[in-house]
């Protein structure tokens, strides 16, 4: 280990860069002022300054999730760590990496203004937390937030009390090394009856979830040898594209055609999946079949289903294993996917754009324009709201990792900032979002200048229906009035244009062309705005 003189507050920063991190997101206040000066000025890194606590957090977390590493953000003390409650959550239901440096109030200063028991309101949000205890314990509590991170798959919180930021110290570089967890192949009894079940189906399809990205090719070797058809779950959504057995999602978001395949199935070998409700339609496409399900998380075992054999074990390695059984007992194909009706069963039909009314443009219709013409090596992501499945079935990404879900805990209002994150991410890249104008006005509006400011390459497309989309629709089902859903934005298009980015409104195709052609020419940050007819948006599919 390196040994130097420092204050605590560069110690702290000289932490965060040993371990390799250029750029960190943040809003800055008395309690961290100092770090995040020195994480810039000291270190050479990158500060991307954030208008709001949460957007820095989930900021953090879509950059974790496009570098593979762990997302750093910091805010100051008391309302800058209350502010970021909602982005922890949604940090931990999504199961990202990520350190947050929070000052805190001194520890002599019962009564200052903006003291609260930081720990509990981390430790509310299911949250890791990491107590600076003395300047000394600074750069090894720093450590210990990395490692927990990726251990965890959590969101760690250095608390940081504001007092310490002066004293020296000598700084120590101390990086643990990253948990390996072993891929493991099981063997045993149920091992056993795994394969059993396997061999002897008749119409086997093979199911991939988030967990078994990483395993295409030895997921599709499978698939072959058996004949089986290929699905995902929406988090594994473009692993199977293009291979001839790829029915698309499994679950409330398959097509028709998909949605048969999956109901003629015997068996379902689940790779790296939970087997959520969406995904099993509440238990309904798993009535009458074995089901096997392969995950490296015990965790993520049980959860939503008791499957027929359970296999805690590596996906790719697994199911190497499970075609080299099936060779040794040469088990013949199944013939299941050689039945499968000709064309793409993961294409929904197509939209139609007479289907809509005077000043609104069909949604289907320029999702599917959309789909043919934004940049083929997106990254996707999506805020919450009801437009959203719609976009999951009809806007495609090149792979699974491509795309962002930014609404794990439900809440609307969180994928622009997530957006700026991934485009920081991968600054080489366009990134698309969808948002719905609730979470465009909720949370979109004041970072968008965020993403003006850094110079991303970002394309926003607010899916405008002047509602409360999901809540209109459940008083229209009860014959209720839905005006208290309803709402007079003012113009999208404009707004971006006064954020210093540019905007163009869609109402008819021929809107939507120039809105196309926009795209393919911006200089900057963009927003489309589709005029959608509130009482005319598909229902989401759940």
């Amino acid at each position: 280990m390196s040994e130097q003189k420092y204050y605590m507050h560069q110690s702290v920063a000289q932490a965060v860069r040993d371990h390799g991190v250029e750029t960190m997101f943040g809003l800055v206040g008395d309690a961290n002022l100092f770090m995040a000066n020195h994480f810039v000025k000291g270190c050479g890194g990158t500060l991307v300054p954030a208008v709001h606590e949460g957007g820095a957090v989930l900021m953090a977390l879509a950059h974790a999730q496009v570098t593979g590493g762990v997302g750093v953000a910091t805010v100051t003390q008391g309302p800058g760590l209350t502010n970021c409650v909602t982005a922890l959550r949604e940090g931990v239901v999504a199961r990202r990496p990520a350190v947050l440096l929070c000052g805190d109030t001194p520890a002599l200063a019962a009564f200052h203004p903006q003291n609260i028991d930081q720990r509990e309101i981390v430790k509310a949000t299911g949250a890791g937390f990491e107590q600076v205890q003395a300047p000394e314990t600074a750069s090894r509590n720093v450590a210990s937030a990395f490692y927990r991170a990726r251990k965890e798959r959590r969101p760690i919180v250095v608390n940081i009390p504001s007092d310490f930021m002066w004293a020296e110290v000598t700084h120590q570089k101390i990086v643990l090394p990253p948990p390996e967890p072993p891929a493991v192949v099981t063997e045993g009894p149920a091992h056993e009856d795994a394969i059993g079940m396997i061999a002897s189906a008749k119409r086997p399809l093979i199911l991939a979830g988030a967990g078994a990205v990483c395993a295409r090719e030895q997921l599709i070797a499978l698939a072959e040898r058996l004949d089986a058809p290929l699905a995902t779950t929406l988090k594994g959504t473009g692993l199977f594209r293009g291979h001839p057995n790829n029915i698309g999602y499994f679950g409330t978001l398959s097509t028709a055609a998909a949605y048969d395949v999956i109901a003629a199935a015997d068996c379902v070998i689940a790779f790296g999946a939970w087997l959520h409700i969406f995904t099993t339609d509440r238990g309904e496409l798993l009535k009458g079949k074995r089901v096997i399900q392969i995950n490296n998380s015990p965790s993520d075992v049980g959860t939503f289903h008791h499957a027929d054999a359970v296999l805690v074990a590596d996906a790719g390695r697994t199911a190497e294993n499970i075609l080299y059984w099936l060779d040794e007992a040469e088990v013949p194909p199944s013939g299941f996917a050689s039945e499968l009706p000709d064309g793409d069963l993961s294409l929904h039909p197509k939209g139609d754009p007479r289907k809509s009314a005077p000043g609104f443009i069909n949604f289907e219709y320029a999702l599917d324009r959309l789909n043919e013409t934004l940049p083929q090596d997106r990254i996707m992501l999506t805020d919450g709201g009801r437009f959203i499945t719609e976009v999951w079935c009809r806007i495609f990404v090149p792979d699974p990792q491509s795309f962002h879900m930014s609404d794990n805990f439900a809440a609307i209002g969180q994928g622009m900032q997530q957006a700026i994150g991934a485009a920081h991410g991968d600054p080489k890249r366009p990134v698309v979002l969808f948002t719905g104008d609730g979470g465009f006005m909720m949370g979109g509006m004041n970072e968008f200048n965020t993403a003006v400011r850094t110079n991303r390459d970002l394309i926003v497309i607010i899916c405008n229906d002047s509602a409360y989309g999901a809540e209109h629709v459940q008083l229209l089902d009860r014959q209720m009035d839905p005006s208290l859903t309803e709402f007079h934005w003012p113009s999208f298009a404009e707004t971006a244009r006064a954020l210093g980015g540019e905007g163009v409104q869609v109402t008819s195709p021929e809107e939507l062309e120039t809105a196309i052609e926009a795209i393919r020419v911006r200089k900057g940050p963009i927003i489309v705005e589709l005029k959608l007819d509130p009482n005319n948006v598909p229902r989401m599919r759940m």
